[in-house]
């Protein structure tokens, strides 16, 4: 079981039992861990369906079940017949995955149907624009992506509508408070959650409800949770929700990668680990197989600036490798010149692929010269950031449909489609509808399901509500034989093919949108395939969750031969021969807002995702920074990043003489 593993990983594989904190640093073989660990608790006798593992991407949920039927076999199994019981496995997905089961299993509780809708960032923007509307307040004072943003906030804290008016500080945020209850209320009469919904509600129902919090955590004998520094509030307390009784949680994770506190992520969490769990097993990992001694020591140089972390050091397993540059160019022009200068020459000699090469900037301002050189000098090249596949009008279009078959409620999904093709439901008569489910405190579809409510309206709009009646029904009666099959009713009742052809003049643009509709039936057909109990509701929580991962993109640009621009965000979890890190000023990295606040945390924060940046190299890492740089037109001199003197040892530790430490937040 433990072939090839180091002391360090033999020893996280095979502790089985009690509260364990692995610590895994940048390029320490941590997948490789978790899955040896899980098929380790199997060969003891642990039944594959009591181990719940949580990762954050669905990429990342995949690979590890994908490793562990490797380590545990048995060979591939046959064909099942759909409904046929499947073989027991670990129950391996993202946090919001795992939410959603939850909540299927006990929505009803909370006041919200089973087959709750997942509104995705289209949704929610319609939803925000109408509240908005009605509270009459002014278009500029307060945006629809300013709202989400505030409540999105809000409900990473674990804020809810009650509370918000009493943490609100700005003028902005106090315009939100009152429209956040709007909203709120808004989804459920819709039968929806939006994606922070998951958690939050789950945190609810796991706080409230003795009796469900004792079901769902007796499912399980061992939790584990991956990146777990990257955890916010409430999926902390629904770890410890479904870990407590048994006390067989194992968090695997590194502080020093604890870059999206933006977006909610605490990484006291992990520091605090010792404090929630005295009696829990500290693994370090540390052999690191990814870069070259070089790096790492450039890596471990940096870091320890930080105060609050858990004390560890990366040591290389590969030789020691080249010395890391740092270049000083005259401004941003030189600097992207020289930089996709140098990748030109060395993809010419024939060593690197252009896959082997990323260039890593820290806003989404500074890629455009470098693509722009990149363009000049014919290198390929991808960018994070394009287009997603849930995003396109036609794929929108058809979830939306389905959202509203499955649940009729759902007013959102339907105004997108009432009119989609046209069936002579104009906006005036929308308009109506719409007021008169409001006068009655009704969803749109149950006032356009009676008659009485309806008959005063044109034919034309009579006509239309009939036909979309008639459509819900063929399309449902589809569904019990196959979805695949009821996605195909669906295009063809609605004549969606004639739709795209009237949309678009161009033949390539009608071919790739009728690739994406048979994309979309492939999906649904191979969801289908991969379970055995399988409905609508099931596959729209699967695609709302796909559809908000990057994870899916970073698989598709990885097939490509091509540079990679991306942002040291993004990068988290890549790794390249050759790494390009750019900007490295004061202002750029660390950012702007992190310098005006002056906080160590918001610093600390800027230090971790410069070192997320250095240990993505495996061979050769080269920073760049521009002397100067333009601001509203002008040139503006420039102060290199504190990093580069941290980075370089030009700077005086303060912790030089004292051992980092976590300490209690």
């Amino acid at each position: 079981m433990s072939n090839g593993l180091n002391p360090a990983q033999k020893q996280a594989v095979e502790t089985l039992s009690g509260p364990m904190l692995v610590l895994a640093g940048a390029g320490t073989g941590k997948t490789r861990v978790v899955t040896f660990r899980i098929a380790n608790l199997i060969r003891h006798g642990t039944a594959p369906d009591r181990i719940l593992a949580v990762t954050f991407t669905n990429k990342a949920a995949g690979e590890m079940q994908e490793r562990i039927g490797a380590l545990i076999g048995p060979a591939k199994p046959k064909r099942r017949r759909k409904g046929e019981a499947q073989p027991p496995k670990p129950v391996i997905g993202t946090f919001h995955s795992q939410c959603v089961r939850i909540l299927r299993r006990h929505a009803k509780r909370i006041g919200y149907p089973t087959k709750f809708a997942i509104y995705d960032r289209s949704d929610q923007e319609s939803l925000a624009r109408n509240v908005l509307r009605d509270l009459r307040l002014p278009g500029t004072a307060l945006k629809p992506g300013d709202l989400l943003a505030i409540i999105g906030g809000w409900k990473n804290q674990s804020v809810l509508p009650a509370d918000a008016g009493a943490v609100a500080r700005t003028d902005k945020e106090h315009l939100a408070a009152s429209a956040y209850r709007r909203y709120q209320d808004g989804l459920r009469s819709c039968g929806a959650m939006d994606f922070d919904d998951l958690l939050v509600n789950t945190e609810l129902l796991l706080e409230q409800d003795a009796e469900v919090r004792e079901i769902e955590a007796g499912r399980y004998d061992h939790v584990l949770v991956d990146e777990y520094q990257d955890t916010n509030g409430s999926q902390y307390r629904i770890i410890k929700s479904l870990a407590q009784s048994h006390r067989n949680l194992c968090v695997v994770g590194d502080d020093d990668q604890s870059i999206y506190g933006w977006r909610g992520a605490d990484v006291t969490h992990i520091l605090n680990f010792r404090n929630d769990w005295p009696d829990a097993t500290v693994v370090r990992l540390e052999e690191n197989y990814r870069s070259s001694g070089q790096i790492l020591e450039m890596a471990n140089r940096l870091i320890r600036f930080n105060t609050t972390r858990h004390d560890k050091m990366l040591r290389p397993v590969r030789a020691v490798g080249q010395r890391p540059r740092i270049l000083q160019l005259k401004d941003e022009t030189e600097e992207s010149k020289l930089v996709v200068g140098e990748i030109a020459r060395l993809l010419d000699r024939g060593r690197y692929e252009p896959r082997d090469v990323a260039i890593l900037f820290r806003t989404n301002e500074q890629p455009r010269l470098f693509e722009t050189e990149l363009r000049k000098m014919n290198v390929p090249y991808v960018m994070l950031g394009s287009q997603s596949f849930f995003d396109r009008r036609e794929i929108r279009d058809l979830l939306s449909y389905l959202k509203w078959v499955d649940q009729p409620d759902d007013e959102i999904s339907l105004l997108r489609v009432i009119n989609t093709p046209p069936r002579g439901l104009g906006n005036k008569s929308v308009q109506e509808i719409v007021s008169r489910a409001v006068k009655s405190g009704r969803p749109a579809w149950q006032v356009m399901s009676d008659p009485s409510a309806t008959s005063d309206l044109p034919a034309a709009a009579q006509r239309g509500i009939e036909s979309l009646r008639r459509l819900l029904d063929d399309v449902r009666e589809a569904t019990v034989d196959s979805l695949a099959g009821a996605v195909r009713t669906l295009i063809e009742r609605t004549q969606y093919f004639d739709e795209v052809r009237r949309l678009y003049n161009e033949p390539e643009e009608v071919e790739a949108r009728t690739n994406s509709i048979q994309e979309l039936i492939n999906a649904v057909a191979a969801y289908e395939d991969r379970d055995r109990e399988t409905d609508l509701a099931g596959f729209l929580s699967e695609t709302a969750l796909a559809g908000r991962e990057m994870g899916n993109e970073k698989d598709k640009l990885a097939q490509r031969n091509a540079v990679w621009l991306l942002t040291m965000h993004a990068a988290k979890g890549l790794e390249f021969p050759i790494v390009y890190m750019v900007g490295m000023e004061e202002g750029v990295l660390p950012h702007s807002r992190s310098v005006k606040s002056g906080e160590e945390n918001d610093i600390a924060e800027e230090r971790r995702l410069c070192y997320v940046g250095v240990t993505r190299a495996q061979e050769t890492l080269t920073l760049s920074m521009a002397l100067t740089r333009r601001r509203w037109g002008k040139p503006r001199p420039t102060t290199p990043s504190r990093f580069l003197y941290e980075i370089t040892g030009k700077a005086e530790n303060p912790n030089k003489y004292r051992k980092a430490k976590p300490r209690r937040v």
